[in-house]
């Protein structure tokens, strides 16, 4: 496996082997046919069973690095939704972006240079919803204004 700087561990090597869904030869190209407005020539590593084997991963533009690891449609959904909760931790004031992300390797139990929802399987990116909703849900509006936070999240020791 390649190692990038600010970028942890890549997984070109691999990609350039076989689909981890189909076995079928992975093949790197543009992301035309695939994304509906590809106005910015985005690239892909893509499964060549496509789309019967609906698997692929996004490029770091002008890079051929992928994203994270390929991934199937639900797996591509899962993340998103993973994604879309790890933001909200760090765009509401919840904490820092820098926090977030040492929160994500706890989840992980990565190290931070580790820790990116490109690379969890359909187990961890569930962890991470369940855990970003569960710190949302134990906040509290103060009186005024603003937000409360519960950093207890055993209900046992609550009380």
């Amino acid at each position: 496996m390649k190692k990038t700087k600010g970028k942890g561990i890549t997984q070109i090597n691999k990609l350039a082997g076989r689909c981890p869904y189909c076995g079928r030869p992975v093949t790197y190209r543009s992301a035309d046919g695939i994304y509906r407005d590809n106005s910015r020539n985005a690239m892909l590593y893509v499964c060549s069973n496509y789309p019967e084997c609906d698997s692929y991963v996004r490029v770091h533009e002008g890079t051929k690095i992928p994203v994270g690891t390929l991934a199937n449609k639900n797996l591509r959904t899962l993340r998103k939704q993973a994604h879309d909760r790890f933001n909200r931790l760090y765009l509401s004031g919840r904490m820092s972006r820098d926090d977030a992300y040492a929160w994500l390797a706890s989840i992980l139990q990565a190290p931070p240079s580790q820790a990116h929802i490109g690379h969890l399987s359909e187990y961890y990116c569930q962890q991470v919803i369940q855990e970003s909703d569960k710190l949302f849900s134990n906040q509290k509006q103060k009186p005024g204004g603003g937000y409360i936070y519960a950093l207890d999240r055993n209900p046992a020791s609550a009380g």
